[in-house]
């Protein structure tokens, strides 16, 4: 009999080297976590004196039966549903051009200031995140309108990719989002008070970035040559086509909030209004219907592949003990609570540098939830920390996704350039964390007074 720990970390290894490989993640968590509890099962029955063959076939047992009870778990979950209305409401939104009218009203409000079309991207990002809730979805669709003016206004490239690329990872933290449905489901949270907490925090981090581009331009002018300035009629034209967005956003929101609606119940009410705005200002044709859905298709199955490989890689990491040893060691750090969490973002930001966000998540939930749940740290509030780092990560080098989402749509900048040009808005989110850290209520007013909870 060997040591369930050396199970879990060869299991560790293994899944590291099928991600450096490019394997899917939820393809190689399923595999790991498959075979991984084959072997630790098959060795604990070895320990308790049972014959090779016996215990390889209660190994294979085992984890067969995980491998259908976990994955008809995952898959059976009625608060699941929000994944699919929450992407299909995303791409409604952006095939209806509703990002480029955000876009367009922010860009005529203040792209007249220097600095003013970055800021209006991040303002963008911002409105568009609370209709799709994806990091890439609001990098890809933002920056295909955005880029082109900016360059159009001669824009440092730096400055005007660094805020695509960073506007985009918002997405992330501003509700509907994707990685926040997945924190909640794994860590047996409430995907509504997830949302609410992530609210104010998202409204803060892109006044962050918004500043971190003021102070950029002001200390070089030339880096954002100011716009046009719009006249009023074309404002108030602008904030009219906008209304109605803000309208799909705040009922969505609101209505979770207030306790009218449950999230489930929130996502079909956001589908439903999106579809009937776009249908309503006609920008939305039967010949797209086939590709919006099957795009909310592709990126469901992907996400529930995920959590299912997730619900079947989990319980093999519980088997070997691996986490609780780590939580053991953590906890054993004469640094206290707080270079605790130090320590654990610190690892965060080190695993961005060469993770996709949704795998660190997966890979790292055994652990960091049993560590906040020994030193008592509400789980709400450490998610939206969590969210953050991840965020980092989508931008951080040598595989930022956000920054090679923006290379793809300015081929013609340099990556160095991009990398160049993520890094102020890198430590706006760092600053973001601190302010985490050094005022809870940030995060947990919204959820802790909202109705319905």
């Amino acid at each position: 009999m060997i040591s369930m720990s050396l199970i879990g970390v060869v299991g560790l290894l293994v899944l590291f080297a099928l991600l450096a490989l490019r394997f899917p993640v939820a393809l190689s968590m399923i595999f790991v976590g498959t075979v991984g509890t084959i072997a630790a099962t098959a060795n604990r029955f070895l320990g308790l004196g049972m014959s090779p063959e016996q215990a390889w076939e209660r190994g294979w047992k085992t984890a067969m039966s995980n491998l259908s009870g976990e994955a008809f778990e995952a898959a059976s979950n009625f608060n699941l549903l929000v994944i699919p209305m929450f992407i299909l409401m995303g791409n409604l939104a952006g095939a209806s051009g509703m990002s480029r009218d955000l876009f367009t009203a922010a860009y005529r409000w203040i792209g007249h200031y220097k600095g003013g079309l970055a800021s209006a991207t991040i303002t963008a990002c911002a409105g568009f995140a609370a209709l799709s809730g994806s990091s890439l979805a609001s990098a890809v669709t933002m920056g295909r309108v955005a880029l082109p003016e900016m360059k159009r206004f001669k824009y440092a490239p730096e400055l005007s990719t660094g805020s695509v690329a960073a506007g985009g990872t918002l997405g992330f933290l501003i509700p509907p989002s994707g990685g926040m449905i997945i924190y909640a489901v794994l860590t047996d949270q409430s995907i509504g008070r997830l949302f609410m907490a992530g609210v104010v925090p998202g409204i803060v981090l892109t006044l962050l970035f918004v500043g971190t581009i003021w102070l950029l331009v002001r200390m070089k002018p030339e880096r954002g040559p100011a716009g046009e300035r719009a006249s009023a009629p074309a404002r108030r034209e602008s904030l009219i086509s906008a209304v109605p967005i803000v309208v799909v956003v705040g009922i969505t929101i609101g209505g979770m909030y207030t306790g009218f609606f449950t999230p489930v119940e929130a996502s079909a009410v956001g589908a439903f209004l999106t579809f009937v705005v776009g249908a309503a200002r006609r920008s939305l044709r039967w010949s797209m219907t086939h590709e919006i859905i099957l795009q909310t298709m592709k990126a469901t199955a992907t996400v529930f592949l995920i959590i299912i490989g997730a619900f079947i890689f989990i319980p093999f990491m519980s088997l070997t003990g691996l986490a609780a040893d780590m939580v053991t060691f953590l906890t054993s750090l004469p640094i206290g609570e707080v270079g605790i969490l130090i320590v654990v973002i610190l690892i965060y930001m080190f695993l961005g540098t060469f993770l996709e966000s949704i795998a660190m998540l997966v890979l790292t939930i055994p652990v960091v939830v049993a560590l906040a749940t020994q030193l008592g740290w509400d789980l709400i509030w450490f998610g939206i920390i969590v969210v953050v780092v991840l965020e980092m990560g989508m931008i951080s080098p040598p595989v930022g996704i956000n920054v090679f989402v923006v290379k793809s749509i300015a081929p013609d900048v340099p990556m160095r350039t991009i990398f160049k040009g993520i890094w102020p808005f890198w430590f706006a989110m760092a600053l973001m964390i601190a302010l985490l850290v050094a005022f809870p209520p940030i995060a947990m007013y919204l959820p802790e007074t909202m109705l319905g909870q």
